[in-house]
């Protein structure tokens, strides 16, 4: 049995395609990805399935990724992986400082 498909994936991205590569290797090792292409819907999504885990752009249309984060951090205890293409390091510490976050 593969306990990988037990788990329950929200993916925060704005590229489509992207999305999409990342999704379909993923779901080769039977994890369970749902594809969310901005921050606003990121948030109702994310509350209401209760994932596992979230990736989470920072950069997205709507509602910014460390927004979404501050936002849904009181309400979801799962883990959330924070995914950037952003080198500031000022920027890596305000994502940090949206709530507890695995490195």
């Amino acid at each position: 049995m593969n306990l990988s498909a037990s788990y329950n994936i929200v993916l925060v991205e704005d590229d489509l395609e992207l999305a999409e590569l990342i999704r379909d290797y993923l779901q080769s090792f039977e994890f369970n990805i749902e594809i969310v292409t901005d921050g606003i819907t990121a948030v109702s999504t994310i509350l209401s399935t209760q994932p596992d885990l979230v990736v989470l752009d920072v950069m997205l249309p709507g509602q910014s990724g460390m927004d979404v984060c501050r936002e849904i951090r009181p309400k979801y205890n799962g883990m959330i992986l924070m995914q950037t293409a952003l080198d500031d390091d000022v920027d890596q510490m305000m994502g940090s400082s949206s709530g507890p976050m695995t490195t």
